[in-house]
């Protein structure tokens, strides 16, 4: 896959996937450009971002990710383009919309629910929802413990409960799953899943490619300010042609030389494991030849994982 190939799926594609039209775009970018003096940290970007989606935005450091995603909350203003969010241009900090970059701005002496509370007062709104958002994210149990001992994990999921406060129609989250174990991802995970059952539109940015092949129905992937791909995740990754595999069976030495002897494969030096680069077709021609010759296939996985991959290749960091 040449890195300098560019995918977007722009207003007709994006019809035909929607059956509400281009009513049903939560954001909508065209030639969406933003400077800093000489540094041009967006150029000409498209964005289609639909209600009920979970959509991943994904670069290299400074590929322009986290100005986009203060764009979308209304924390900077575009230099050139048009962006469009929940059917309105862009002029101030939009209605419906809530999330935080560079994580969330919580008071270190307050409690989890007197941060909540105090964001519901500043903004006007009653505080009934406050337990049910620290449910959510699964700080019920420490919701009175004050936040100057909460891991950055504990923080990022209570910046996700003061955004869920509004109620948004449009999520905007910057690596909301940094710091998070097991369980606290668990949690943002079934929050995210849930609110884009419900109609929000949510954009996360993540370096984490698990999450993005967990949650996301859609990927933008930007470097150096330009977008390289944007469009369902299924088809970024059918778009990688050939992928390591790291192969084990019930006999290494016999599973090689058929490897070797197999057209359109090729296998890798590796001092541990059996690794062979192919694509699906040949990758099933090994399976076919190693069952047929009586070995007992114990393990085949990518030694990277396809999404990674495309990403590696799109943005010109791929082997």
């Amino acid at each position: 896959m040449a890195s300098s190939q560019v995918r977007t799926r722009t207003d007709d594609a994006t019809a035909r996937r929607s059956s509400g039209g281009p009513s049903a775009l939560a954001v909508r970018a065209r030639k969406v450009s933003k400077y800093f003096g000489e540094v041009v940290a967006l150029d000409g970007v498209d964005l289609d971002v639909r209600e009920g989606q979970v959509h991943g935005l994904v670069g290299p450091n400074g590929a322009g990710k986290t100005t986009l995603l203060g764009l979308l909350l209304g924390l900077a203003k575009a230099d050139g383009g048009e962006l469009r969010i929940l059917g309105s241009p862009v002029r101030e900090q939009p209605d419906g919309v809530a999330g935080f970059v560079d994580g969330p701005g919580l008071y270190p002496a307050l409690t989890a629910r007197q941060n909540l509370d105090a964001l519901a007062r500043l903004r006007g709104d009653g505080s009934d929802a406050i337990g049910d958002a620290l449910e959510q994210v699964g700080l019920a149990g420490v919701a009175d413990d004050r936040v100057r001992g909460f891991s950055l994990g504990m923080r990022q999921r209570l910046g996700l409960a003061a955004a869920l406060l509004t109620r948004p129609r449009l999520l905007v989250l910057d690596e909301p799953a940094n710091g998070l174990d097991p369980a606290g991802t668990r949690h943002v995970h079934r929050v995210l899943t849930r609110l884009a059952a419900h109609g929000t539109a949510v954009v996360l940015s993540s370096h984490r490619m698990d999450d993005l092949a967990a949650l996301c129905s859609d990927v933008t992937i930007l470097a150096t300010g330009r977008v390289v791909f944007s469009g369902p995740l299924t088809e970024l990754v059918a778009d990688t042609d050939e992928l390591d595999y790291r192969l084990r069976t019930s006999d290494p030495v016999e599973a090689r030389r058929i490897a070797t002897d197999t057209p359109g494969l090729d296998v890798l030096p590796d001092a541990d494991a059996l690794v062979v680069r192919a694509a699906v077709p040949a990758l099933d021609d090994l399976v076919a030849r190693l069952v047929g010759a009586g070995l007992g296939v114990r393990e085949l996985a990518p030694v990277v994982a396809p999404l990674e991959a495309a990403f590696l290749a799109l943005t010109g960091d791929g082997r």
